[in-house]
């Protein structure tokens, strides 16, 4: 089992930025990925990065924008979030995965109870 706690959502402007993190506890896992959900649309996927660090992923819809990173002797995992855009709003997820990276919702096997992100005009 993994348990996974989000934070770091908010109210924010549009171009304004927000850090968040996933504080994961339990067994060991490699991958881990941001997913989000706004309302009325399905659950997509942000950003996915390796146990390592050295690999990660990113949606078009964020890249250049939103930035990926853990912390392995936290247990902790990062999605830095610059130039926000109303489009961005959403309940944001984190997810890990024993695959190596992975972009499919499927592959993440531990989720976490998610965090609002909310990005006004």
């Amino acid at each position: 089992q993994v348990q996974l706690v989000e934070s770091g959502g908010g109210l924010v402007q549009a171009g304004d930025s927000l850090r968040l993190s996933c504080a994961a506890s339990g067994r060991t896992f490699n991958s881990m990925g941001w997913f989000r959900q706004a309302p009325g649309k399905e659950r997509e996927f942000v950003a996915a990065i390796s146990r390592s660090g050295v690999s990660t992923i990113y949606a078009d819809s964020v890249k250049g924008r939103f930035t990926i990173s853990r912390d392995n002797a936290k247990s902790t995992g990062y999605l830095q979030m610059n130039s926000l855009k109303p489009e961005d709003t959403a309940v944001y997820y984190c997810a890990v995965s024993i695959h190596s990276i992975a972009a499919r919702a499927g592959d993440y096997g531990y989720w976490g109870q998610g965090t609002q992100v909310t990005v006004s005009s």
